[in-house]
């Protein structure tokens, strides 16, 4: 099966990207902290982190998935501190039996005002 696109209604970037894509029954995505407008949220990692997973769980719904659908995430953030709050809200985010996760620090992102970014993938039922 060709891979092809999930309209996700998000806003639409300047880089030649697609929010999410599905092959072979897997969901590929990456999210970032943006509101309806396409601005990075402000007031930190905690606001933007939860807008983050708020996108994630708005394009998994969009692919016809759910978050219990998530196989792996990869959660890139800028500074070892955020991991606490990130970890805290990801709990609330996920539940049992959880996807597997990785955490990595990192020097930046392409927009400077970004704390964080998440790399999912999930089965599309």
């Amino acid at each position: 099966m060709n891979p092809y696109p999930v309209n996700t209604d998000l806003p639409a970037s300047k880089s030649p990207l697609a929010w999410a894509t599905v092959g072979n029954g897997i969901l590929f995505t990456a999210q970032i902290p943006i509101d309806a407008e396409g601005k990075v949220v402000d007031g930190g990692i905690e606001p933007q982190i939860i807008q983050t997973l708020a996108n994630l769980k708005h394009t998994l719904e969009s692919a016809g998935s759910q978050v219990s659908d998530l196989t792996q995430v990869v959660i890139y953030v800028t500074n070892r501190e955020h991991l606490a709050t990130v970890n805290r809200v990801y709990g609330d985010f996920v539940a049992e039996p959880f996807p597997n996760r990785a955490a990595i620090i990192v020097s930046g992102f392409a927009r400077e005002e970004m704390l964080v970014e998440i790399l999912a993938y999930a089965v599309v039922p």
